[in-house]
């Protein structure tokens, strides 16, 4: 928060200001929601701050809600359906670079967030219109800028949580605007076959423009999201001039050149992250129709059952969070998650078992590995490579996630869910192997990662 100089403060005196306290002339009285520094207005703040992520989460998984109308209504194989994932991961190779940039440098805080709100919407709007054209290049293209406002708005998020919120009151933040994320997921998996019902009844029959129909609907939660990014801009902007204080940065300074000095630490980091997660979200997009064919679910059981990583990943994210925080050893804690994972997917590979319990399994080895696994980053580079590191690490992630979509769509294609799994299983047992690797790295460089991570005040 800035504070006047003496002249300033002079100035507002004069003209009838009231006195100072604290360094920074005091303010006339406002009453609780309108006081940018009271508790109840900076919690609507937050709750703006977690809705504007909510539609892009919803819409995110619109595809795997709706697998089996999509390959129907649009007549594509499996491997067609999953570059629909693929096309939202390919800007985010180039952007988890630029996005923070682009903030910081060229939109600021405010219009970036409503710019990357706009690309999620406009992104939405054009998938719906190719399901109702019946043209399935044009549905891809519609999640290419989805893609674009997606990873993008994430980052400004963050930085207004960083603007509002200091110290301890961050890691809460963060858990909270993660659980809202994951109820948008949530609810997605849960209610689109139902709207697609709905409009199916409406029109009378099954097909393209009924599929159309019910993702326009479903992006509606986009326009809810950019109507919070809108009012959020508003809040933020009124408090800088009533505060006097700075827009807050992103924090992620980007130097390409830094890679080259990145530790074999946090190569082992990149693997695990991107092994891990590959055997998670494009599973999670075919799940449905998987527990359809072979535990005979109905749609709905399937949808319920697909969700369950996400249900339990909204609550537990922040509450693991404050674990980690608190015990530290990281690595330990991503060890657990990953054998979890692994356990789970051969769980559904090999065995009739209820499937509750091993995809239950994986929503908590899922927060779990969030939690302790991205933090470590912190350890093992220095604070200006801090962005780049993240940055490459998201970009690495986001490749990982196109290339395995389109494969997994593949071997389903071709070899069935059996062999898709033993993939999933292969791609978690590299991740373990790279934990097992850092562990003896860790030991021979002096244990840091088993150290607790020091709070820093990130509204720095």
């Amino acid at each position: 928060m800035a504070v006047l100089d003496a002249d300033e403060a002079a100035a507002l005196l004069d003209e009838g200001a009231p006195a100072e306290e604290h360094g920074r002339p005091a303010r006339k009285p406002l009453s609780a929601c309108c006081d940018p520094e009271h508790l109840a207005h900076r919690l609507l703040v937050l709750a703006l701050m977690c809705f504007l992520g909510f539609g892009s989460c919803f819409c995110y998984d619109n595809p795997a809600a709706l697998q089996t109308q999509v390959q129907r209504d649009m007549k594509i194989n499996t491997a067609n359906f999953m570059q629909l994932y693929a096309w939202y991961s390919w800007p985010n190779v180039v952007l988890c670079f630029f996005g923070g940039f682009m903030i910081d440098r060229v939109f600021g805080i405010r219009l970036g967030t409503i710019i990357f709100s706009s690309f999620v919407c406009v992104g939405q709007v054009i998938f719906a219109v190719g399901a109702i054209c019946n043209t399935f290049w044009l549905m891809e293209f519609g999640r290419f800028v989805f893609g674009i406002g997606g990873e993008s708005l994430a980052v400004a998020q963050n930085t207004y949580a960083v603007s509002w919120f200091k110290g301890k009151e961050l890691n809460l933040v963060f858990g909270l605007q993660l659980s809202m994320a994951r109820i948008g997921s949530t609810v997605n998996m849960n209610i689109m076959g139902w709207v697609y019902s709905r409009v199916q009844d409406l029109l009378g029959s099954a097909g393209y423009t009924t599929l159309g129909i019910a993702l326009l609907i479903g992006g509606v939660t986009c326009i809810f999201s950019l109507v919070s990014a809108l009012i959020l801009g508003y809040l933020d902007k009124r408090a800088e001039k009533i505060l006097c204080k700075e827009q807050k940065k992103t924090g992620e300074v980007i130097k390409l050149t830094d890679v080259k000095d990145f530790s074999l630490s946090l190569w082992l980091i990149f693997i695990i992250c991107v092994c891990y997660y590959v055997a998670i979200f494009p599973f999670i997009g075919l799940g449905k129709v998987f527990f359809i064919e072979k535990f005979k679910f109905s749609s709905q059981e399937a949808s319920a059952i697909n969700s369950i990583v996400y249900v339990i990943s909204a609550p537990m994210s922040p509450v693991f969070g404050l674990l980690v925080d608190k015990v530290g050893r990281n690595i330990t804690w991503v060890l657990c998650a990953v054998v979890t994972t692994l356990v789970s997917h051969n769980m559904l590979a090999f065995t009739y078992w209820n499937p509750w319990v091993a995809m239950s399994l994986l929503g908590v080895s899922y927060s779990l590995l969030a939690c302790a696994l991205w933090p470590m980053v912190a350890f093992v580079v220095p604070e200006h490579q801090l962005g780049t590191a993240y940055g490459f690490m998201q970009s690495i992630q986001n490749l990982g996630l196109g290339v395995i979509s389109i494969a997994a769509g593949m071997i389903l294609d071709s070899r069935g869910y059996l062999i898709l799994e033993i993939f999933f299983s292969a791609c978690v047992c590299l991740s373990l192997i790279a934990v097992v690797m850092l562990y003896f790295v860790n030991l021979l460089r002096g244990k840091h990662l088993h150290f607790l991570l020091p709070l820093v005040d990130m509204s720095v």
